[in-house]
């Protein structure tokens, strides 16, 4: 009787052990495609045998521990390269935006403008005195102002975009970091005891990689399934169950919105992510591209001043302000150009003060091929700006390309180590099924056997 009561227990742990297999397996297969879901083994152990007679005799099988199969280290650099890919594309989406807007394709660019502006003034220089083409110098430029004015106002609406990006990127931070951190309690509960926490832990790799694509993470192995969290420079997000909150607040400079952690201003800090790269384009690049043009349209208005101011008009009177004049630091200037004659007769096209005279207006001519911004000629700076622009946008796009590259390759080699093959599982599926009709046949024999036992000594 003790032996084949031993043997039914034997048989009854074994169909257990089988029964907890086929649920990992099937529990796989269920959560084949479930994203960042973790493929899960369960390990059998053999029970410590038993001494019986004098001999030792095998005492079946025991469940081991479920475990989730992953690679923290390849998670790790593959959150690394998220967060790189998603400030790469904030840059590039908002630089392409910018060279959209210098876009000369369409005939109707700066460049153009600026062009058709100075061919006036050729045209007018063949008859200094003829009403329209005076007028038509009025005009065009009227049309080349009212494009830096464009161009500037549409280069700060893409600024306040970006602005409302970062406030939008800050609340998502606040949220991931929430979340994680009610993961990292939860975890921390199951792993003390003893629970198998691998659908808890997939749970918050998810949304790590989620923050990693919004700011720079680093990650920290806190011990008893914890995980710390922080940005690139060091300040804490997340330390066990407690996540420490982003907050922003208006610069009183620029009027944009900074970015603060518990310890104060981290927005120059803040270098990956979708919020690194809406920080670099807001407070970097379009900045960048506004001083330029203001520094192109300040040293025109300025230049044509003074040239118009030494001249004499049709009546023969001296010349005025041709532009109104920009502000005195130049900051602003294409967001304000315009033009201040608005009678074409105080043209000053003449130096001597007669009607027919075109001297002036050569003089006016010249400046075309002046070096007045930053060395360059207007047009020979307005090119470099357009050249930088395009430049910003190709380097971006080259290295998004690379990150691209890379992710792919880093999520292939996590597939390999967490992903479910339905050909592995379905394998295994077999195998623990016939484990387990094999132990439940056991299992019979001992309990007819163990019957047959009980009637013979009954009837004895």
């Amino acid at each position: 009787m003790g032996t084949l009561s031993s043997a039914l227990d034997i048989a009854v742990g074994a169909m257990q052990a089988e029964e907890a297999a086929l649920d990992t397996t099937s529990n796989n297969i269920a959560n084949a495609n479930t994203p960042g879901y973790s493929r899960q083994t369960v390990s059998l152990e053999a029970e410590p045998p038993i001494e019986y007679g004098g001999q030792l005799f095998g005492n079946g099988v025991e469940i081991g521990q479920i475990t989730s199969q992953r690679n923290s280290a390849l998670q790790s650099m593959l959150d690394q390269q998220t967060s790189q890919q998603g400030q790469n594309s904030a840059f590039l989406t908002t630089m392409q935006q910018v060279q959209t807007l210098f876009n000369e394709t369409s005939g109707d660019g700066l460049q153009t403008s600026i062009s058709a502006f100075f061919n006036s003034l050729q045209q007018l220089s063949t008859s200094p005195s003829d009403t329209n083409l005076r007028q038509a110098v009025l005009t065009a430029a009227s049309n080349m102002a009212q494009n830096f004015n464009s161009a500037s106002a549409n280069l700060t609406s893409l600024q306040q975009n970006m602005n409302t990006t970062v406030t939008q990127s800050v609340s998502q931070v606040n949220s991931l970091t929430s979340q994680i951190a009610q993961l990292n309690q939860q975890i921390g509960g199951a792993v003390a005891s003893g629970q198998n926490a691998g659908t808890l832990i997939d749970q918050r790799t998810q949304l790590v990689n989620q923050l990693a694509g919004i700011i720079d993470v680093s990650e920290i192995d806190a011990g008893n399934g914890s995980l710390t969290l922080t940005t690139g420079n060091g300040t804490a997000l997340v330390v066990g169950n407690k996540s420490f909150q982003l907050s922003s607040q208006a610069n009183p400079t620029t009027g944009f919105q900074d970015v603060y952690s518990p310890g104060g201003d981290i927005t120059s800090a803040i270098s990956g992510g979708s919020l690194g790269g809406a920080i670099q384009a807001r407070d970097t690049a379009i900045p960048s591209t506004i001083s330029t043009l203001d520094s192109i349209a300040s040293n025109l208005e300025n230049s044509f001043n003074s040239v118009n101011e030494a001249g004499f008009d049709l009546s023969g009177n001296p010349g005025g302000d041709f532009f109104v004049p920009p502000p005195a630091n130049g900051q602003g200037a294409a967001a304000t150009m315009a033009v201040a004659l608005t009678d074409p007769s105080k043209i000053a096209a003449s130096l001597d003060g007669t009607a027919g005279d075109n001297s002036n207006i050569t003089a006016m001519l010249a400046i075309q091929n002046q070096n007045i911004v930053n060395g360059q000629t207007p047009l020979g700076a307005y090119s470099t700006l357009i050249f930088q622009v395009g430049n910003d946008v190709s380097t971006a796009q080259s290295q998004q390309n690379g990150v691209q590259a890379t992710i792919q390759q880093l999520q292939n080699q996590i597939a390999s180590v967490s992903g479910v093959s339905i050909n592995e599982e379905s394998t295994n599926l077999v195998q623990y099924e016939q484990a387990y009709q094999a132990a439940a046949q056991v299992a019979s024999i001992i309990a007819s056997l163990t019957a047959t036992t009980i009637s013979m000594v009954s009837s004895h």
